[in-house]
């Protein structure tokens, strides 16, 4: 009997690959995946190798034009469709040289102030109050935040170690002393639930970059368990295991919304707000540049230079003529 011919994974599956190679995250492994289906169904199930600069623009027009994407949305769809031909079909960019990245407007970020953030965290409570307090005092992204360990939480030098940040670098910030006790008390508890998923033969939690082959007991050992752990078991999306994860960003998401209602605050914000009211503070109160820069993980200070012109007025000696009438 002939050996059977394997079949070569489906095109989104060599995607999915790809991006897993490179230790893409699994959002952008979602999005890419998402967009080059999207391009795929949009000339009619056409092969990707069939197509080129032609179809590529005809449908980044499409979704600009008729679903009125953002600027930023757009690079998104053309980052996956340029990953798509680079990496899984080999192909040459160089015969796409006339398609156009969309220009990102400037936009100065939005900043809760010193009273707004008070009124926002007072409205808060339990454990959302103490990650939205962790969002604003160390300067964290949403994801950083959730994807926290137990072991990242230093409380003899007051620090909080951020691993695999954004662009896979990692960092070290500072720990807010007004959250020190209730995440004494949080991780008691998150001990708690480690010792009744061993019990249920859940004793495993996600490691990064196949870390459980290398280390296999690691996994089972509390530090490297979220420090913010789900309140259920799932199966892992990656490798179909059952075990808990973190809490889905989502859950605070909706906790930080329903505070800023309730404080009664207009601004257009949400958890990323916090980390821009971070950094304006710091700079506001004299703190380096560059220092503010290391904190939140910028590769360039240019990046960084941004919340210098979001900074209270009075801090910069600007009056209002109206103010001399």
């Amino acid at each position: 009997m002939s050996e059977q011919i394997k079949k070569p994974p489906k095109l989104l599956d060599q995607v999915r690959e790809k991006i897993r190679v490179k230790h893409y995250s699994y959002r952008t492994e979602q999005a890419y995946v998402q967009w080059v289906k999207r391009f795929i169904l949009f000339h009619n199930k056409k092969h990707p190798k069939d197509m080129g600069e032609k179809e590529i623009t005809q449908f980044l027009s499409h979704w600009a034009v008729n679903r009125n994407i953002s600027a930023s949305t757009q690079n998104q769809a053309l980052c996956a469709i340029v990953f798509l031909y680079k990496h899984v079909l080999n192909k040459d960019l160089n015969e796409f040289g006339n398609i156009q990245w969309a220009k990102r407007p400037k936009r100065l970020p939005v900043v809760f102030s010193k009273n707004e953030m008070r009124q926002i965290l007072d409205e808060m409570s339990g454990i959302y109050k103490v990650m939205a307090t962790l969002l604003y005092g160390a300067g964290l992204r949403l994801t950083e935040c959730l994807q926290l360990r137990v072991k990242d939480i230093d409380f003899d030098y007051q620090q909080i170690t951020v691993r695999s940040g954004k662009g896979e670098k990692d960092r070290v910030t500072v720990l807010p002393e007004s959250v020190t006790e209730p995440l004494k008390k949080h991780i008691n508890k998150v001990i708690d639930i480690h010792d009744k998923d061993i019990q249920e033969g859940y004793d495993s939690v996600y490691m990064p970059y196949a870390l459980d082959r290398k280390y296999p007991n690691a996994g089972k050992e509390i530090g490297w368990h979220f420090l913010f752990p789900s309140k259920n078991i799932s199966k892992d999306p990656v490798s179909g295991i059952m075990r808990r994860h973190h809490l889905h960003g989502s859950v605070l998401q909706r906790a930080v919304k329903n505070a800023i209602k309730k404080a009664g605050i207009m601004k257009h914000g949400g958890c990323h707000t916090f980390r821009h009211s971070f950094a304006t503070y710091l700079l506001e109160d004299g703190v380096n540049i560059r220092t503010v820069q290391e904190l939140l993980g910028h590769k360039s200070v240019e990046t960084t230079m941004v919340y210098t012109h979001v900074m209270n007025k009075k801090r910069v000696g600007i009056k209002s003529p109206a103010d001399n009438l």
